[in-house]
C-alpha cells in the first residue's frame, strides 16, 4: 500500500474558511446511495468481514477486494471467496474486476452479475507491479482505446450499472483522467472513482484533489474523490478542492472502520459523533475476528486479522512502547483464543484511559502503515468459547482464570 499519506492535507487558499455543500444524493444508474462516502476496495483488506462491519458502521457502499476476471471465469476458489457476498445485508453488493482481456472482463462481469451483484467496479487504478506488469489495473491507462474496449465490453455484458476506478494518469507527462472518464461515460459507465496520484506515485506523496476536479468538469456521471482521506476535516477539504460528489476511504478506515460513518454524519448534518467506547470497538473487534475465523479457517483467518488487530493498535494513542507490546502480543500468538482474550484486555485497557485523561481524537485519525499480503488459501474450522482476561492498569494481562466466556468468535 505504500509510505504513510500525510495526516491531512493542508488548506489551500481557495478552500481555508469554507464550507463544502450539503451532500446531494448519489445514484449509480437505477441504486440510490444514501449519502456519499464509500468504502475503497482494497486487496487483502476489505474481505467479507471488513465490508460487513463498515457497512453496518456506515458506509454508503462497500466494495469487494479486487478480483481477476479471469480466475472468477475459472472458477478458481481465492476468487470465489473474495466475491462472497454477504447474506441478506442491505444495499448494493459490489464486485470489483480486473484484467486485461474483453472476453474474460465480459465473462467475468456475467459471472458476477449471476453471484447477485448489483454493480460492476472496473479496476483501472492498482498501481502493484505485479498487476501493471500484466497490463491490468492503472497499467491500462497507457492505452485508452484498450482500455475502452474492456469497458465496453463489460458494459454490453451485463444489466446492472458499471463503475470505473482509475488514477490521474500513469505519470506527470500523462494525466488523461479526464479523457478516460469522458470516454468511459459515453460507453455507458454510471460513475467515476478517481484516486489522486498517479501511478508512478504509487502511494507516496500527497494526493492531489485538485486535479480530480478536471475529472468532474468532464462528465456528467458522479464523480468520487480517493486517496489519503482519513478525517472529518479532509474528506471536507478534499470534496472542496476536487469538486467531487463523495468521497472514497481507503487506509483511513483500517483500524477505526466506523469512520466513515463519523465523516458522512459531519458532512450531511456539520456535527461529528465520537467514535466507539472501548468496550463497543472490543465487540467490533471480536465481530471482525469471528468472521475472518469463519471464512477462512483458524490457522488462516487468524493470520489474516493481525494486520487488522495491528492497525487498531495504531489508532488507540497508546505510547510506541505500549503499541509495541500490543501489536507483539496479537501478531505473535498462535491461539485465537488467547487473541480474543486480549482484545478484551487490550480495550479494557483503552477504557481505563479514557476514565482518566480527556477522550482523545486526533490518533483516531491517524495515518496508518502498509497492510500485510493478503491469505492465499481458504480452510474452515469451527471456532469455539474463549476464556476472558483480567488488566492491570498499565494495559498489560494478567493470565487468564478459568472464567469462560459466552462471547464466540
Amino acid at each position: 500500500m505504500g509510505n504513510k499519506p500525510p495526516a491531512h492535507q493542508p488548506q489551500s487558499e481557495t478552500t481555508m474558511g469554507r464550507t463544502p455543500p450539503r451532500p446531494s444524493a448519489i445514484r449509480i444508474g437505477p441504486v440510490a446511495l444514501a449519502h456519499n462516502v464509500l468504502l475503497a476496495p482494497m486487496s487483502g483488506i476489505s474481505d467479507l468481514p471488513f465490508r460487513r462491519l463498515a457497512r453496518r458502521l456506515g458506509a454508503a457502499l462497500v466494495v469487494t477486494e479486487m478480483i481477476a476476471s479471469e480466475a472468477l471465469a475459472h472458477e478458481r476458489p481465492e476468487a470465489q471467496l473474495k466475491a462472497r457476498r454477504e447474506g441478506d445485508a442491505p444495499g448494493p453488493f459490489v464486485i470489483q474486476l480486473a484484467g486485461r482481456e474483453a472476453r474474460w472482463m465480459a465473462e467475468g462481469a456475467r459471472i458476477a452479475e449471476a453471484l447477485g451483484a448489483d454493480i460492476i467496479d472496473i479496476n483501472m487504478g492498482c498501481p502493484a507491479k505485479q498487476v501493471t506488469r500484466g497490463l491490468s489495473g492503472s497499467a491500462l491507462m497507457r492505452d485508452l482505446d484498450h482500455a475502452l474496449s474492456l469497458i465496453e465490453a463489460v458494459v454490453a455484458a451485463v444489466e446492472v450499472p458499471v463503475t470505473l476506478k482509475m488514477r490521474l494518469g500513469w505519470d506527470e507527462q500523462s494525466l488523461n483522467a479526464p479523457e478516460l472518464a469522458r470516454r468511459a461515460e459515453a460507453a455507458g459507465v454510471a460513475m467515476v472513482t478517481v484516486h489522486g496520484r498517479t501511478r508512478s506515485q504509487f502511494f507516496k506523496g500527497r494526493a492531489d484533489w485538485g486535479r480530480i476536479r478536471a475529472v468532474k468538469r468532464a462528465v456528467r456521471i458522479p464523480v468520487i474523490a480517493n486517496g489519503d482521506i482519513v478525517s472529518v476535516e479532509n474528506a471536507s477539504d478534499c470534496l472542496l478542492q476536487s469538486g467531487a460528489d463523495g468521497v472514497m476511504i481507503g487506509r483511513g478506515a483500517c483500524g477505526q472502520p466506523w469512520q466513515l460513518g463519523r465523516i458522512a454524519h459531519h458532512l450531511a448534518h456539520g456535527r461529528t459523533p465520537p467514535p466507539p467506547a472501548p468496550k463497543a470497538r472490543a465487540a467490533l473487534v471480536r465481530e471482525q475476528l469471528a468472521g475472518m475465523l469463519s471464512l477462512y479457517g483458524t490457522h488462516i483467518g487468524l493470520r489474516a486479522m493481525r494486520k487488522h488487530l495491528a492497525w487498531y493498535v495504531e489508532r488507540s494513542g497508546l505510547d510506541g512502547a505500549a503499541q509495541r507490546h500490543w501489536r507483539a502480543r496479537f501478531c505473535q500468538a498462535d491461539d485465537w483464543r488467547v487473541v480474543d482474550r486480549d482484545i478484551g484486555a487490550f480495550f479494557e485497557a483503552l477504557e481505563v484511559m479514557a476514565e482518566a485523561d480527556p477522550p482523545m481524537s486526533a490518533p483516531m485519525s491517524a495515518p496508518i502503515s502498509a497492510p500485510m499480503s493478503a491469505p492465499k488459501h481458504a480452510e474452515m474450522a469451527a471456532p469455539v468459547n474463549a476464556p476472558k482476561s483480567k488488566t492491570t492498569r498499565l494495559g498489560r494481562p494478567r493470565a487468564a482464570g478459568p472464567v469462560s466466556s459466552e462471547a464466540r468468535p
